[in-house]
């Protein structure tokens, strides 16, 4: 074996990179007592564990039209759904504009009035409204939303702890619209995830639904049942959908994580995104691979090259895997020798391997909390979305194997993965569709 290769596994191993250095079953469990906290008892652990008070077993009907927002990053989206015979979706009438407070701070009033502006034209064909609002919120038990936190790119700071329906149908009233039957159900885009897979999937035999998204960032929705939510504070019969909001779960693998994460902005929480998502593992590879050019095993020439070049997001590096030839990627330019060129592999590939363990450890906990997929024939549809789990390179490969060698082998649950195109609209519109 070269000499090169055996350093870099030593590298990796040192610095808990190597995927082989993170205990599955150990993760795991702490996931799960995670959910478990969450679930008992609101501020309780790392995982919020939010209800959603929404349904997965909804039943719906052919032609009828529901109105469905989109707020997700920094485009606020409009369209018009309903579904035809065979449950396919027909979406019409999109439109799409940024996101109030994306360039400057805005107030509730101007925030709700943009808003309003896109779902007038919409106001006269239905009287259910989806709202797929891709934002951490507390969700009431009438389906309204009240943001608990903006991510960076909205500036809009008198809209945290509002009602986000309410406000909208009463801004449309204040127009001079009649609102006194519209209803909207306001969702996270990972719960419309999940009903997504539930709706596309029509009778397929699955024994359960996941929703899944990594991208920029992360999150996980599954079903729970509610005789197991201690902090509704009363036991009812039935199951809801929980937004897990697990990007914040609390784990640090090394002392390179920890330097990494001290780094952002804080620090102190989303540990778990800031090792899987598409924000992060770039800005975190090129942390790794500054280390290793001041250990000596990366060369001195390749880090002076490396210095010139702007600072790796996950797109760069995803694409050194993809090509590690092309003269056109500034990686590919940073390599001097051989050695290097495999080192940078090494290295790059074990990040992403890591990452995908990690995401087998989300998914797994969420299959086992659930109770479900222990038949082959029934597995459990986990309906996986973002651009970084299917363009990062064998990041979906990586994840799919961990999940069969972990979940299937070992705990004999079965999964299987599905890709739903348009899923938060699809699922918003169900949302609506159930009230």
């Amino acid at each position: 074996m070269r000499d090169i290769v055996v350093r870099s596994k030593a590298f990796l191993e040192k610095w808990s990179i190597a995927p082989q250095t993170l205990d599955m079953q150990h993760s795991c469990e702490q996931f799960l007592a995670e959910m478990e906290r969450g679930l008992q008892s609101k501020n309780a652990g790392s995982l919020a564990m939010i209800p959603t008070f929404t349904k997965a077993d909804n039943i719906i009907k052919a032609g009828e039209k529901v109105i469905v927002l989109d707020a997700g990053g920094t485009n606020f989206r409009t369209c018009v759904v309903s579904f035809d015979e065979n449950m396919a979706p027909i979406i019409d009438s999109f439109h799409k504009v940024g996101m109030p407070g994306v360039k400057q701070e805005v107030s509730a009033k101007q925030f709700f009035s943009t808003l309003a502006d896109q779902v007038e034209p919409l106001i006269d064909q239905s009287d259910r409204i989806g709202f797929c609002f891709s934002y951490a919120a507390e969700i009431t038990e009438d389906h309204d939303g009240f943001p608990l936190v903006f991510s960076k790119e909205i500036k809009a700071p008198e809209v945290i702890g509002m009602p986000v329906g309410r406000s909208l149908l009463d801004e449309l009233a204040r127009r001079g619209h009649n609102v006194t039957k519209k209803r909207i159900a306001v969702l996270n885009d990972t719960v419309a995830t999940l009903l997504a897979g539930k709706v596309a999937t029509g009778v397929s035999p699955y024994s359960d639904y996941i929703g899944f998204i990594l991208g920029t960032g992360t999150n996980t929705a599954y079903v729970e049942q509610n005789a197991n939510i201690g902090k509704l504070g009363k036991t009812k019969e039935g199951s809801q959908i929980i937004n897990v909001e697990s990007g914040n779960f609390d784990l640090v693998p090394g002392e390179l994580d920890r330097r990494f994460m001290d780094s952002t902005k804080q620090p102190n929480n989303y540990h778990f995104e800031k090792m899987i998502s598409g924000a992060y593992i770039g800005a975190f590879s090129h942390v790794v691979v500054q280390q290793a050019i001041d250990e000596g095993l990366l060369s001195r020439e390749f880090g002076l090259r490396f210095g010139k070049i702007d600072p790796l997001n996950t797109a760069r590096m995803s694409h050194y895997l993809e090509m590690p030839h092309n003269p056109k990627y500034d990686l590919v330019s940073c390599i001097v020798n051989e050695d290097d060129a495999i080192a940078l592999y090494m290295l790059l590939d074990a990040i992403i391997a890591r990452a995908a363990k990690l995401t087998a450890v989300n998914l797994s906990a969420a299959v086992l909390k659930a109770g479900s997929g222990d038949n082959p024939r029934y597995p459990v549809c986990i309906n996986a979305d973002g651009t970084t789990f299917y363009k990062t390179e064998n990041l979906t490969v990586y994840t799919q194997h961990y999940v069969r060698e972990f979940l299937q082998n070992q705990h004999h649950r079965y999964v299987r993965f599905v890709k739903i195109e348009d899923s938060p609209t699809i699922g918003a519109a169900v949302a609506a569709l159930s009230l």
